[in-house]
């Protein structure tokens, strides 16, 4: 973590930006909300759905896409996850009936994920107890104008940082 002060702990060191107090304070804010808000939407969503938010995510993604089909990379590229990680999560909801593997209709190289009609009812369900959260955790909190101020700010972070990694 960045010292509270503005001052750097490396005194050779004059190209960090230390965070000041207030921008320390609003970092700790950013780090604790999120982490509770996500941490408890994922709960809510195990408990009733026995899904994860990452899976609910795919599952969105996968529902909203032509022929609710998407290429395995895409999909973990738009959802911000490793290869490796899409298809083990992939390969759990296939499992449940939730979504199925196809080759891809656009190459026959590349393999998509389909979601699958149970997957969508899955969707559907699980879609209530998120949005419900999400109102009752977040928006029920918030002016509008600071909800707009956040997504903003948090639309500028995702593009800055997009294709890193991923």
């Amino acid at each position: 973590m960045c010292p509270m002060t503005s001052a750097p702990i490396d005194e050779n060191s004059d190209t960090t930006p230390w965070l000041d107090t207030e921008q320390q304070r609003w970092w700790r804010s950013y780090l604790g909300g999120s982490t509770v808000l996500l941490d408890q939407l994922d709960r809510d969503l195990r408990a009733a759905h026995d899904l994860s938010m990452a899976e609910y995510e795919i599952l969105v993604r996968l529902s909203e896409a032509e022929d609710r089909s998407i290429r395995m990379a895409e999909l973990a590229s738009a959802v911000s996850h490793s290869r490796s990680r899409i298809t083990h999560t992939i390969a759990r909801l296939e499992r449940d009936g939730i979504v199925r593997r196809a080759a891809s209709c656009t190459d026959g190289r590349g393999v998509s994920a389909v979601l699958t009609d149970h997957g969508h009812d899955v969707l559907a369900q699980a879609a209530h107890t998120h949005v419900r959260g999400v109102h009752d955790y977040l928006v029920a909190r918030c002016s509008r104008e600071d909800l707009a101020a956040v997504g903003r700010v948090l639309e500028a972070v995702r593009t800055g940082l997009e294709g890193r990694g991923f």
